[in-house]
């Protein structure tokens, strides 16, 4: 007896306490809503704590920034739809590529529908892209025609007279690409550089390239070697010469020191050897033949497009 005496004691004593604590607010107590927290590393003094990526995207939000864009450059927003350019014909611009603002065509095909050797646009990267553009495999495209053809590799620095290797044609902020229906001259897309002007003395190509050689005088004082004043003959030839041509038949009595001079430094790849590492040796412009026999744009009714290797389109315009 004296243990169920024991038991209700307690439990007296539970039934106590439970009706103070309800005299006193029980669970809406204020005190109910503290207790023990974590806290945060700077209030213990210092240290650091992890924290999750940010996803490069806004998840569910309405723009999308190109990787590498500088000052908002490469980004499209979908608020932009509505600046896209009016196409003629009932043409549809269709999906933006995120490319969209930093690549661009110059809206003008010259000699369309004419010679396929003289038929061409323009694609330029703008100077705040922020990063380079790729441009093998995209597609310039003919939504009036239908006709289609995807940007080959093309090669950086052609060398002549050897099969010369192949890579993606890339553009940096600021430069542009030629971009030719026919076929290339000397059998590649390739890059301007500063001695490119040489090809003109062989083969024809338009537009015109451009003759930014260095002049035949600065070469021979460069590279004939000491004494090449007293060469009067050759120093007479030479100033003659204008930049970017060969020299294909030396002066009569033209010392040896001469000759080896105009055969080693006055063409296309002694040039190229003696310059390739000037700083200013790479110019801004591809040259990118799309090797058709037959143009690709109509005179007039025409929609032209250029697409990404995602199938959205960088930029259309119509004529």
């Amino acid at each position: 007896m004296s243990d169920l005496h024991d038991a209700w004691f307690f439990i007296g004593i539970f039934i106590f306490i439970f009706l103070i604590w309800i005299a006193t607010g029980g669970p809406l107590h204020p005190i109910a809503f503290t207790g023990p927290r974590l806290a945060l590393p700077g209030v213990l003094g210092g240290g650091t704590y992890l924290s999750l990526p940010r996803a490069p995207y806004g998840i569910g939000g309405t723009n999308v920034s190109l990787p590498g864009s500088s000052s908002g450059g490469g980004s499209i927003s979908s608020g932009e739809t509505s600046s896209l350019p009016t196409l003629s014909g009932g043409g549809v611009f269709g999906t933006p590529s995120l490319y969209r603002t930093i690549v661009r065509m110059n809206h003008y095909v010259s000699g369309a529908g004419g010679d396929s050797g003289k038929e061409y646009l323009e694609i330029s990267v703008t100077q705040n892209a922020g990063l380079p553009v790729n441009l093998s495999e995209w597609t310039l495209r003919s939504d009036a025609s239908g006709n289609a053809v995807a940007i080959p590799k093309g090669t950086a620095v052609p060398i002549s007279g050897t099969i010369n290797a192949v890579e993606d044609i890339v553009l940096n902020p600021g430069e542009r690409a030629i971009v030719l229906s026919g076929s290339s001259p000397i059998g590649a897309s390739f890059r301007e550089n500063k001695c490119i002007g040489y090809f003109s003395s062989f083969q024809s190509f338009f537009p015109p390239l451009p003759q930014n050689c260095p002049t035949p005088s600065d070469e021979l004082a460069s590279f004939y070697g000491g004494g090449y004043i007293r060469d009067v003959a050759c120093v007479n030839y030479v100033e003659n010469l204008s930049r970017c041509q060969v020299a294909l038949s030396p002066p009569v009595g033209a010392t040896g020191s001469c000759q080896n001079f105009m055969i080693q430094y006055l063409n296309y790849n002694g040039c190229v050897t003696a310059h390739r590492n000037d700083a200013d040796f790479d110019g801004d412009t591809w040259r990118i033949y799309l090797g058709r026999a037959t143009p690709i744009w109509r005179t007039q009714h025409e929609i032209v497009k250029l697409v990404d290797v995602n199938g959205k389109t960088v930029d259309a315009f119509s004529y």
